[in-house]
């Protein structure tokens, strides 16, 4: 990491000067009026708190996080200082008539000026917010831990009964619910055939994903403005959910988590009806404090992304020589059958698994898997389904049977929580006939050499390694001399273009079609030439593999 750690002290040094030259003119300008300032003094803390807690953990990687984020809190005030020393302390929320007043001239505040905050200590909260996003980098849950901290200290600081952080997906547009804690009436519309029982509605708003059309939450995500909302019967984004108590809803803050006009969640708040409603002050409370806790999640974000890099990167690299060396280099010959594949590795991606076993006479296994993630971890699941595998295809048990071993083979080690789907299909040479299972999502086609069509034979099922009790389903079918079996992974239907567009499966289908006649290896060819030609020089994300099986 030290050319990647190089390049991230450019910006960082360059931020520090900026910050000290801020502060040097800052201290002459409140000398000249003879007069000290809260935001000054906040801001002389920020700057020598980062900077002792940095030397004396120098040798911690995520010491550059704290530094950068005390840093960036000391420009934060700074240009608070500078915005309003000159100017009379405006409201966080100006009505249109001041916006469009002449006489009002001056910018509306977004930041709200610390003096107007009353009994809430900014300084000792602010700081064990950066204290506590230290923490989020010393285990795995660290992240869950600190936005679960935030949710309750914006509880505790504005009286509220419940509390929720939710994050933005923006790649799902998606709002999902990653904090949640105390009495929180659910304004959104619960399932109707949801029994109205605490415990269920709580589980069901902890784990809840919206989409970004659909609930007060997702309109706050979108707009990027604080609602505060004292009359909940009167406002038709709320909805009550039925007469028990526990449903009845009260009042509500619901405040953007926002960083440079980029909205990354929501902070959301509750009272209880028998609880008196929040206020103005309260209300600002809560979007002061949110809007510390964004700049700081968003340091989190950034952070983990670079430790994230470099240790997938470092990983990847060796669970890669390993993945490539447990695909056979060349198909086995085989008869009855024109076999053809192609498998593309993907840039730091350890992903794909292909095997061919030819067992018996009666029975040649194919696999095709997909194993979510990347690293070690999902090299470890591979190894560990190509092994049972390899134990198992030669007994007389049906495919299904045969998945469902593996997935308890793999759900047995509770470390491990990635998943992989996976298509198998046994072959009877002596009778042209095929048994079949799947898990998850990849897919086993058939083009009919009678009619020239092409259609799916398997059905979506559970993933192996999520539920070691899942059942898989068995399959059969008799074929014919002509008859094509294609199965592949997602990533060959995933590819892209330069323009974003997907290759498709129905292109896959018509390639195969068009080409029906060709060899096994042949047909494969066609579509990896076809992929090449439609993707160009695009950089993929995930591995590609293809698994074409002729009957001669």
């Amino acid at each position: 990491m030290t050319d990647l750690g190089a390049f991230v002290f450019v910006p960082l040094i360059l931020t520090v000067l900026v910050s000290v030259i801020l502060l040097f003119f800052a201290i002459r300008k409140s000398i000249k009026k003879d007069k000290s300032s809260i935001n000054l003094i906040l801001a002389l803390l920020f700057l020598i708190s980062g900077t002792v807690f940095s030397i004396v953990k120098i040798k911690e990687p995520e010491t550059y996080f704290i530094f950068s984020s005390t840093i960036l809190m000391t420009l934060i005030v700074l240009v608070s200082y500078f915005r309003y020393s000159e100017s009379p302390t405006k409201t966080i929320v100006q009505s249109a008539q001041e916006i469009n007043s002449e006489k009002e001239k001056e910018e509306e505040v977004k930041i709200p000026v610390f003096e107007d905050i009353e009994n809430v200590k900014i300084l000792d909260i602010c700081k064990d917010y950066i204290i506590r996003a230290y923490e989020v980098f010393k285990e795995d849950s660290g992240l869950s831990r600190f936005l679960g901290y935030i949710n309750t200290s914006l509880m505790e600081n504005t009286g509220a009964t419940g509390g929720a952080i939710m994050l933005v997906d923006n790649f799902d547009d998606v709002i999902t619910v990653k904090a949640f804690s105390g009495e929180f009436p659910p304004p959104y519309k619960l399932p109707d055939d949801m029994p109205h029982k605490v415990a269920r509605v709580e589980t069901n708003f902890r784990f809840a994903q919206f989409s970004l059309e659909e609930t007060i939450f997702s309109e706050v995500a979108r707009s990027g403005i604080a609602e505060l909302i004292t009359n909940p019967h009167e406002d038709n984004r709320i909805f009550e959910n039925g007469p028990e108590e526990f449903l009845k809803i009260g009042t509500y803050i619901i405040s953007p988590l926002k960083v440079k006009d980029v909205v990354i969640g929501v902070t959301a708040l509750a009272r209880t009806p028998e609880k008196s409603a929040f206020g103005e002050e309260e209300f600002k409370v809560a979007q002061v404090l949110s809007d510390f806790a964004s700049v700081i999640i968003k340091n989190v974000f950034l952070f983990q992304e670079i430790l994230e890099h470099a240790e997938i990167t470092k990983e990847s690299d060796m669970a890669c020589k390993i993945q490539d060396r447990m695909h056979s280099k060349k198909l086995p010959t085989i008869p009855s059958l024109s076999l053809g594949h192609m498998f593309n590795m993907a840039e730091d991606v350890c992903g794909d698994y292909f095997d061919i076993l030819p067992s018996r006479k009666d029975r040649i296994s194919f696999v095709v898997a997909d194993v979510a993630g990347k690293g070690m971890n999902s090299l470890i699941i591979m190894i560990m389904i190509r092994a049972i595998l390899r134990l198992i295809v030669n007994t007389t048990q049906s495919a299904a049977t045969i998945l469902s071993w593996v997935n308890r083979g793999v759900c047995a080690d509770n470390s491990l929580d990635h998943f992989a789907s996976l298509a198998l299909i046994n072959y009877d040479s002596t009778q042209k006939k095929i048994q079949f299972s799947t898990a998850g999502t990849t897919p086993i086609l058939l083009f009919d050499s009678k009619n020239g069509k092409m259609r799916k034979l398997s059905k979506g099922s559970e993933p192996i390694g999520v539920e070691k009790a899942t059942s898989y389903a068995d399959y059969e079918m008799s074929l014919k001399s002509g008859d094509i079996i294609v199965t592949y992974t997602d990533g060959l239907v995933e590819a892209l273009d330069s323009t974003g567009k997907q290759y498709t499966a129905q292109r896959l289908i018509d390639v195969v079609t068009k080409n029906y006649k060709m060899s096994g290896k042949d047909i494969a060819k066609a579509v990896k030439t076809d992929i090449s030609s439609f993707s160009g020089q695009t950089h993929q994300h995930d591995d590609q593999t293809l698994l074409v099986i002729k009957i001669q």
